[in-house]
């Protein structure tokens, strides 16, 4: 490790703090959720504004800022050098912001080390301070033998058609680095395999509507049925939610609309799903014990109990492990309506070895034992980058070197855009350990499902910001003698 380097970069950072903490601002106030069905191509009006802040942000710190038909942005020389290139990516769209916020999610506010909005965490807090590393390096005139260039995108949560369109149109960095995961280096990536379990079965004259979730990429913390008024039904669900004592997480109420029975879960990452409670679960699981409602809807509330119960594929017929990257995970992630019949998302983040093939084989089995069919919206394979390149083992010791832990670089379930580059890989900037002081503020700001990336009051620790990008500036000047 350059220790001179790394002590002059943490000066330089920190003499930067509050303005790097107000561009990334500048961007969270941006609702920029992708919406390609918005009529404002391609992702909707917020990402054509959080892109145009973010190039000019970029034009700002004196980089030249190029705009690929607002699916993909650049920030960095004029004239580049593809073959000689290392590219930090990182994306500006967001998920929405879903319910349970204390705070509001497009209007960002700092907390003692936190900055909270959504968007934050991930992915805008990352993608202006890799700008700041490179401001840092140059004005530092710190020697690079190879070249940078930042790029950001706008569709990274809903499906990676950015990316998909840029590699058709452009070229690509010779080596590409993707700061959304932890350090040290995720040289591999789950596939991740995404539709809908459609029912084969109408929802009875009952039962009015049944929804829950708000994206396919996080665990629902929020499901719902209204059903049309019915004393004797009403008071079976008042009695049970008192028999379970289930109060936190269950509650009815008579509205104008019918009686509304709602269910309460705990947001997380689909990738991730260890410790949250899936709210369509929790709905599902209820509501197929009452003798009061139809036995048609009692069956489909029993099915969509079944598929939302676990998050590992035993129940869809996909379950499987390997040595590389673990477990397959399947969540249920939204529950909709579609003429009548349920229909339940599911987010598949399958192992590397995995045959997708017969995934699909074996969900549309299981799905038929259920009078459901598999309708698949998208299959992106998993990425590997080779582990026994010498980039990974050089960003991985000097991770350790620097904060004295013995990690390994890893696979894991998320997938950020090294899936869809050539030669690309997953590199922090999270993962670095939180000190005593700022574990109690992070507790006392958020507790449980509160703070997280995907979760309600996203929260963002500056601190371990601005480290993550000193150890990102020293370890780009250690990348100097390494082929790309």
């Amino acid at each position: 490790m350059d220790r001179e380097l790394y002590m002059r970069a943490g000066a330089w950072l920190e003499a930067h703090r509050e303005e790097l903490a107000a561009d990334i601002m500048r961007l969270v106030r941006i609702p920029s959720v992708s919406d390609p069905a918005s009529g404002t191509a391609p992702f909707g009006e917020g990402c054509r504004r959080v892109m145009d802040e973010m190039l000019q942000i970029g034009r700002e710190h004196g980089f030249v800022a190029e705009n690929y038909g607002y699916y993909v942005g650049s920030i960095g020389t004029g004239e580049k050098n593809w073959d000689n290139m290392i590219g930090f990516w990182n994306h500006l769209d967001v998920v929405p912001a879903g319910n349970g916020w204390r705070y509001e999610p497009f209007q960002p506010v700092r907390k003692g080390n936190f900055l909270i909005g959504r968007g934050a965490q991930d992915n805008k807090g990352p993608a202006v301070g890799m700008l700041y590393v490179m401001q840092c390096l140059r004005e530092l005139a710190v020697p690079l033998k190879h070249e940078l260039c930042l790029f950001v995108g706008c569709d990274e949560e809903r499906g990676m058609e950015d990316l998909e369109w840029y590699a058709a149109h452009y070229p690509c960095p010779a080596m590409s680095m993707i700061a959304d995961s932890g350090f040290p280096v995720c040289y591999g990536e789950k596939g991740i395999l995404e539709g809908g379990l459609v029912s084969e079965r109408e929802w009875s004259d009952a039962v009015i509507s049944c929804f829950g979730g708000s994206a396919g990429n996080i665990i629902p913390d929020q499901a719902h049925a209204v059903f049309r008024e019915n004393a004797e039904l009403y008071e079976e669900i008042l009695r049970r939610i008192d028999e379970k004592n289930a109060g936190g997480t269950l509650f009815a109420e008579r509205t104008a609309e019918g009686i509304r029975v709602s269910a309460k879960g705990t947001a997380k990452h689909s990738a991730f799903p260890e410790g949250s409670r899936n709210a369509i679960w929790e709905l599902a699981s209820f509501l197929k014990e009452l003798s009061a409602l139809p036995e048609g809807d009692r069956s489909l509330f029993e099915t969509l109990a079944f598929f939302s119960q676990e998050y590992y594929g035993a129940n869809a017929g996909i379950r499987y492990e390997d040595g590389i990257s673990g477990r397959t995970t399947c969540a249920a992630t939204v529950l909709s309506m579609e003429n009548r019949r349920p229909v339940l998302h599911l987010n598949i983040r399958y192992a590397i070895t995995a045959n997708a093939e017969r995934m699909t084989e074996a969900i549309c089995r299981s799905a038929a034992g259920r009078a459901m069919r598999w309708r698949q919206e998208r299959d992106s394979a998993p990425n590997y980058f080779p582990k026994e390149h010498p980039a990974v083992s050089i960003l991985t010791e000097l991770y350790n070197e620097i904060t004295g832990e013995r990690t390994e670089s890893f696979v894991m379930g998320g997938g950020t855009y090294a899936r869809k580059l050539p030669n690309a890989f997953a590199y922090g900037v999270g993962g670095l350990r939180e000190t005593g002081e700022e574990e109690r503020e992070k507790a006392e700001l958020f507790g449980p499902g509160r703070g997280g990336a995907h979760e309600p009051d996203e929260g963002l620790n500056l601190r371990q910001l601005l480290e993550a990008l000193r150890i990102y500036a020293v370890s780009i000047a250690a990348l100097n003698d390494c082929p790309l």
